[in-house]
């Protein structure tokens, strides 16, 4: 702004003396005037995405005439509903209903209590007659959930000896000891339960390590932050990394992958200053029939190298945002994202009150042909790859044409601000944006990316940063097998509370293949929860 602002102040003085001169000087001032409205168009449009930005709704849902403003409330008063469905209701004869699409469960329904509300003796004479009443039975009033807090057990393992009587005549000593599982750390008084649950408030609900020394304290015992976070560590150094190398090898063998990255802030790192940005990447399997896996792993800068590293041996699909970092993969089809596009068309769209005639803006136009390849692609969500892919073909690509050649209609017109930026991001991530028709696989967007890191900028508001490269690792590992585990239908924190209960006496090092057993699909794991059903 200031070059410019420079350039038109020398223009203003100049002082031509010919005719053609002047005119030159005056089609000079026109572009000068027309550069200076363009610049101030952008910076209205900035002042207006950081306004929506900063106090404005974060969502992109395109607004539909007939639905009502929401108003600000808190959730209680906005889920609220007088006529909502209990679980259990009595039709007009007292008889309990069941709705079944609402009904609670119970994962364990052997945790079931039976009250029974019995006549004192002393109260069991009629009172009519004072005559002994005689039992007739009993009715269900009612069904009620009950909470149990956690509590704290010290459990001491001891070790029987057994000796041999008969050698110890003979002069032989022989002695034989009970097999004792092995200990998670050595010196270390931490079991799997506690280490999975430290785990699980950490990385799954985003509770830091100082609010769990409270959590702890009310429990009986104290566990310092400091503690914990070696715990935390030391598992996931010695135990989890090797199941995390394993979760690697296998999505290198699929077909279609998305990928995403974030930033992290690290306070110590070798060579780089505290304020410095690093980045948690994300790889996960696409919707291709097998079981998902989501891997994140730590990296501290942005540079292609990291995904082209960490692919190594892929060749397939990639879903990626517009990042040019990722075109230093090779052997690789790399699939656009229309989320993206979206987006750029949604930050481009003018406040209403400067479109008082209501007619559809250029940034609408574009907004509303990404809504209508949503749309379609919402109604083949449940068809086979190969019929998904016939289907995009005959719907899908004379609507791509359409959107295309409107595009390249309005690049021609003098464009500025927003809508100069999702046109040009549009023309440059043209090659990557219609190969998701190759394959019935591929997806439109990159959402699932989008929402497998999630999790991770949630919990970076509360613990805000990385203390050290470990810490920063060890969350990778630990955040891809809480989100492969929810992914398989798991339960997140049995599933770790199983992998650290076996992997101290598994002898993996040497045998690799025994990891296997601890994948969340394999037989092993599916009867683990099979068995606590």
């Amino acid at each position: 702004m200031q070059k410019i602002e420079t350039g038109f102040s020398e223009l203003l003085h100049k002082q031509p003396e010919t005719e053609t001169q002047k005119d030159a000087y005056i089609h000079e001032l026109q572009n000068a005037v027309q550069v200076l409205l363009d610049e101030v168009r952008n910076l209205d449009e900035m002042v207006a995405l950081l306004r929506k930005k900063q106090f404005g709704s974060s969502s992109e849902k395109t607004p539909v005439p007939e639905e009502e403003p929401l108003g600000l409330f808190t959730e209680a008063e906005a889920e609220y509903q007088p006529d909502a469905p209990e679980p259990y209701k009595k039709d007009k004869r007292g008889v309990h209903r069941k709705n079944q699409e609402d009904k609670w469960k119970l994962e364990k329904p052997e945790n079931t209590e039976n009250r029974v509300h019995d006549l004192d003796p002393e109260k069991q004479i009629c009172p009519q007659c004072g005559g002994r009443l005689n039992w007739m039975g009993k009715e269900l009033v009612r069904e009620t959930f009950e909470y149990i807090p956690a509590q704290m057990k010290l459990v001491r393992h001891w070790q029987t000896a057994y000796q041999c009587p008969h050698c110890r005549k003979n002069g032989r000593t022989v002695i034989v000891r009970a097999a004792v599982e092995k200990p998670l750390l050595n010196h270390s008084m931490v079991s799997a339960s506690v280490v999975s649950e430290v785990m699980y408030q950490k990385y799954a609900n985003a509770m830091p390590l100082y609010r769990q020394e409270e959590m702890w304290r009310q429990l009986g015992v104290t566990f310092s932050r400091t503690c914990m976070a070696k715990w935390v560590i030391r598992c996931a150094e010695d135990w989890l990394e090797p199941l995390w190398d394993a979760m690697h090898a296998e999505l290198l063998k699929r077909q279609v992958l998305h990928a995403d990255e974030t930033v992290v802030q690290v306070l110590r790192e070798k060579g780089k200053a505290p304020q410095s940005k690093s980045y948690m990447w994300v790889y996960r399997t696409g919707r291709d029939g097998k079981p998902p896996i989501i891997l994140y792993e730590y990296q501290p800068g942005r540079s292609g190298e990291y995904p082209k590293k960490f692919l190594k041996g892929f060749h397939g699909y990639l879903h990626t945002d517009g990042y040019a970092g990722y075109n230093q993969l090779e052997g690789i089809t790399r699939c656009g994202c229309w989320a993206h596009l979206r987006r750029k068309f949604v930050e481009a769209l003018p406040p209403v009150t400067s479109n008082p005639l209501g007619m559809p803006t250029p940034a609408q136009i574009g907004r509303n042909y990404c809504d209508q390849l949503f749309a379609v692609e919402k109604k083949l969500a449940d068809l086979s790859a190969k019929e998904r892919q016939k289907q995009r073909l005959a719907v899908e690509k004379p609507m791509l044409r359409a959107f295309w050649c409107w595009l390249e209609e309005l690049a021609q017109q003098p464009l500025a601000g927003g809508l100069k930026k999702a046109v040009q991001y549009a023309q440059k991530q043209r090659p990557y944006m219609e190969n998701y028709l190759l394959d019935g696989r591929c997806e439109l967007s990159n959402n699932l990316a989008e929402n497998a890191i999630r999790p991770f900028t949630v919990g970076r508001k509360n613990w805000l940063f990385c203390d050290t490269v470990r810490g920063a690792k060890a969350s990778a590992v630990i955040y891809s097998l809480i989100e492969t585990a929810q992914a398989n239908d798991l339960s997140p924190k049995a599933y770790l509370h199983i992998c650290l209960a076996n992997l101290p006496s598994m002898d993996f090092r040497q045998h690799p293949e025994e990891l296997l057993s601890l994948m969340p699909w394999s037989a092993y794991m599916q009867s683990c929860f099979k068995q606590d059903e």
